[in-house]
């Protein structure tokens, strides 16, 4: 700010050396008019420079801080006549946090994706649409020893913790199949707490209702998640229920799990099994996956599982990946990976591609 008053300052200095140095043999009190200049340029700069103090103090928060992340991929799927043809989708992610106490936390989730231009993307689990989008408003604070979370647009699931350890390459295999119970998604506004005990026992749960109606007439969901957390296994079991508002009532129980082998060169085993009922109509879906975590710069996950919950009498459909990923940096990894998924009717789907994750 000094070098910038002294650059505005400097041609008015200018002007009035100028004349002194011309007629040194005839000056006058009009001579000085220049030193009236300096002052009301001073005054100004002042002016400026305190307007700019204060919004670089009010601008942000300290404690405020962003997150960036990009995910692309390029790539390929054959069986989909409207998909044969090598596509590039994206994904992107914006993280604003702050915190008021130090132990709260007041976090806002931007999304943009291009999900909707080529299947690929909305395999691979991108958002869409073709501006930024505020894709949930969370407030987490402590209460007497537990963990509380009210948000807008938050899953009722948001203080699970889960038990799976698998990677998903695409978006069939995440949640280890356990995406209805132990990853079901919110109504809206949701309210949902988490309690630590110390003996590596979780207990979770939640509600979601609609905005235009809480715990009204409208479809409300309910889950409840308990986790147990050892030194190399964990196992989780979590329950969901979809009142259906004036419409049928749906139930899901899944559970997952994961096992370290003591023994090196030995893959980390997930699993997952989920069963949903509604209307008296019963269905069912499983999942297991392979964890390589160090094979040679990288790591491997290979996995199948049901692309759905399935009917017990109705033949079940499949989803085969594998898929390889290698961090180039802090901030960025390169994941190529194909898959296989069966379709019911009509050609199966096989797809290769390579997935390029971006975090800033």
């Amino acid at each position: 700010m000094k070098l910038f008053k002294s650059l505005l300052v400097a041609p008015a200095t200018l002007g009035l050396l100028a004349p002194m140095s011309a007629t040194a043999n005839e000056v006058t009190i009009n001579d000085f008019n220049a030193a009236e200049e300096i002052a009301v340029t001073n005054s100004r700069v002042d002016g400026l420079e305190a307007r700019l103090n204060n919004y670089e103090a009010g601008g942000f928060s300290e404690t405020t801080t962003a997150s960036f992340s990009v995910d692309t991929v390029i790539g390929a799927i054959d069986g989909d006549a409207t998909s044969e043809a090598t596509t590039f989708d994206f994904g992107f992610n914006i993280g604003l946090s702050t915190s008021f106490t130090g132990e709260d936390s007041l976090d806002i989730a931007i999304d943009n994706g291009s999900a909707t231009l080529s299947p690929l993307g909305s395999t691979m689990g991108f958002d869409s649409g073709t501006g930024l989008t505020v894709d949930g408003v969370t407030y987490s604070f402590p209460l007497y020893g537990a963990s509380m979370v009210v948000g807008d647009s938050t899953d009722v699931t948001a203080t699970f913790s889960g038990a799976c350890a698998y990677s998903a390459f695409t978006d069939y295999l995440s949640n280890c199949g356990t995406g209805g119970s132990l990853g079901a998604s919110g109504k809206g506004f949701t309210t949902a707490a988490s309690y630590a005990f110390d003996s590596g026992f979780t207990l979770a749960g939640g509600i979601s209702s609609p905005q235009s109606a809480l715990l009204g007439y409208t479809s409300d969901i309910y889950a409840i998640e308990g986790t147990y957390s050892a030194d190399n296994y964990g196992v989780a079991l979590g329950f969901s229920l979809d009142d259906g508002g004036p419409g049928a009532e749906t139930t899901i129980i899944g559970v997952n799990g994961y096992y370290v082998p003591e023994s090196e060169g030995w893959p980390t085993i997930s699993a997952g099994f989920e069963t949903e009922e509604t209307d008296g109509n019963e269905e069912s879906g499983y999942f297991l996956g392979l964890s390589f975590a160090e094979v040679g710069p990288g790591s491997v996950e290979l996995a199948v599982g049901t692309t759905d919950n399935f009917v017990s009498s109705t033949e079940k459909l499949y989803t085969y990946e594998a898929s390889y990923s290698y961090p180039v940096n802090d901030g960025m990894t390169i994941t190529p990976g194909v898959f296989y998924t069966e379709k019911d009717g009509v050609d199966d789907l096989t797809g290769v591609a390579v997935k390029t994750s971006f975090s800033f």
